[in-house]
């Protein structure tokens, strides 16, 4: 009896090993359909985001064929500033236009698969570059204080503040993701060779992004930089300043050039005018009347002239509004130009 009752137990022990076994076996499979539908559900929410990417680049060069202002068909997509304009008049057609798109770019399925990633990018305009993790579970409940802590100091909590900052000033000034990357970078730059210290952080920051938007060929000049600030230009310029002498950086002097489509968009003049003010500054630069010249004063006194000579006439005061330079300035700058580049103007 003894015997037969310890076999009836054994029997309903591996029984009840099997059914376990089951169990496990259909978890594991349950776990892995699960996997694999959430690999797959990612892998199409990435093809939806690099078609709609593509596509819209394709919607808009589909519908915007040619150039309204001189009607050529050489029409250039800038990533970096995020603008599509004309190759041949420099007509700005569209501006802030968003790639939903990956920035890499693959040629087969193998390199595709190989490229895909899942996660956010690095980036520098986050503090911890968006790497960090927040643990919630109760287990690590010590971990998760901690890092609440960490992120709440004072010097962390600044940190913060000044990579908003940037971001927010940017973001108002419509500048394109590559600047707001290179700022956040040249801060972190300022901050571990300790020049913050003593120095407010809305100047450092208004100053760094007008440093970056020079070196990269983006120029915003310093009321428009004041106007999104929390600070004076004064204390902008004094950052500014600073920060050239402290990390060592020689910028270029801006060229008159680069202002002058942004400047003729804001005023409603065409291609045209734009070539016409180009074509002026070009002359007066072969004969160094640009020297020590601000080039903005520069650029809007050469859009003032060739408003006037292509009828497309602007008041002194209209530019003023548009280039942030005074009348006088103005005024000066295309007395001089007119007088040494030898142009007739009927006003």
């Amino acid at each position: 009896m003894a015997g037969g009752a310890s076999g009836s137990s054994k029997k309903q022990g591996e029984v009840q090993c099997q059914e376990v076994s089951v169990q496990e076996a259909e978890k594991e499979v349950d776990k892995g359909e699960t996997e694999k539908n959430e690999d797959v559900l990612r892998k199409s929410e990435e093809d939806v985001s690099e078609r709609e990417g593509r596509e819209g680049r394709e919607e808009l060069i589909e519908r915007v064929k040619e150039c309204p202002e001189c009607h050529s068909k050489n029409l250039v997509w800038d990533y970096e500033r995020a603008e599509l304009f004309c190759g041949d008049c420099g007509l700005v057609i569209a501006e802030n236009l968003v790639d939903l798109g990956p920035e890499w770019r693959a040629f087969d399925f193998e390199q595709a698969s190989r490229r895909e990633r899942v996660g956010a990018p690095m980036t520098y305009r986050i503090h911890d570059k968006g790497l960090s993790t927040l643990v919630t579970s109760k287990g690590l409940e010590p971990l998760g204080r901690w890092h609440i802590a960490h992120i709440t100091n004072t010097s962390e909590r600044s940190f913060i503040y000044a990579l908003s900052e940037i971001d927010r000033m940017a973001s108002a000034l419509k500048l394109p993701m590559n600047i707001r990357e290179a700022a956040a970078k040249l801060y972190r730059k300022v901050m571990e060779k300790n020049l913050i210290r003593g120095r407010s952080i809305e100047g450092i920051t208004s100053a760094i992004l007008y440093i970056t938007c020079r070196q990269y060929g983006v120029p915003r000049t310093l009321e428009e930089i004041k106007a999104v600030s929390r600070v004076s230009q004064r204390e902008i310029s004094r950052a500014y300043r600073f920060l050239l002498r402290e990390l060592d950086i020689h910028l270029p002097p801006a060229s008159p050039i680069e202002f002058v489509p942004r400047f003729c968009s804001r005023l409603g003049l065409g291609g045209d005018v734009r070539a016409k003010a180009i074509e002026i500054i070009k002359k007066a630069q072969e004969k160094k009347l640009t020297n020590g010249k601000g080039p903005i004063g520069v650029a809007a006194a050469a859009i003032y002239i060739a408003a006037i000579l292509s009828g497309k006439h602007k008041t002194q005061k209209e530019i003023s509004e548009a280039t942030g330079v005074t009348e006088v300035t103005i005024r000066n700058r295309y007395r001089e130009l007119s007088e040494k580049l030898d142009i007739k103007i009927l006003i």
